[in-house]
């Protein structure tokens, strides 16, 4: 079963409802378990900063298991999501993470079986279309998750959503974290009517994120 979770944002801040997000994370993963974190949102003298946040959330909410922590690099991305269970996409500026990304291929078949975590530009990555204001406008994401997505929101632009694809739920998501916990086949879910999400949602299939 391949599981994608997606986050509004700001997964880094110490609170019940990001402790809820990473529970959910680990929540269906063995006792051993290795996590890859994709930092290609950032530039390389800011790793070792989003490590230390990423590794922190995890480890306060890692219960029994015990973790190994990797850090993604470009030329060898493929080997080490084929070595990991859990793969975080770090937040940042989005066109950055998917230009990354788009040089894989087959990353959706590589990413089968495992949990796949997708924070603020992470989320947008994984969704078919998304948002930005940031980066100024709609864009297509990679498609692994079926959804139109707009993260930070706090009540504008919605309306830019509708240049996505009529048929895709359209997933909003707030800085508030106020978490929606669970985990939902997205088959069960269908039309183009809003749902928001406050905080973090998941989605999984057997053969695909999100289908």
């Amino acid at each position: 079963m391949t599981k994608c979770i997606l986050h509004g944002g700001y997964a880094g801040r110490v609170n019940p409802e990001n402790d809820l997000f990473f529970r959910e994370i680990l929540k269906d993963t063995s006792d051993e378990v290795n996590v890859l974190l994709v930092h290609f949102a950032r530039n390389e003298d800011e790793y070792e900063r989003f490590f230390e946040e990423n590794t922190t959330q995890f480890k306060r909410n890692k219960e029994n298991k015990n973790l190994s922590f990797e850090v993604a690099s470009e030329d060898d991305f493929i080997n080490q999501v084929d070595k990991s269970d859990v793969i975080y996409l770090q937040g940042g500026p989005t066109l950055k993470l998917l230009k990354v990304l788009k040089k894989y291929p087959n990353l959706e078949e590589n990413l089968k079986s495992k949990t796949v975590a997708g924070e603020s530009a992470g989320a947008y990555v994984l969704s078919s279309c998304f948002y930005s204001k940031s980066e100024g406008g709609v864009f297509d994401g990679l498609g692994f998750v079926p959804v139109k997505t707009i993260c930070h929101y706090i009540g504008e632009n919605k309306e830019e959503l509708d240049r996505c694809p009529h048929y895709l739920e359209k997933v909003i998501k707030s800085e508030l974290f106020s978490a929606v916990n669970g985990l939902f086949d997205r088959g069960s879910v269908s039309g183009s009517h809003d749902r928001h999400y406050p905080s973090w949602h998941s989605y999984a299939r057997v053969d695909r994120c999100g289908v």
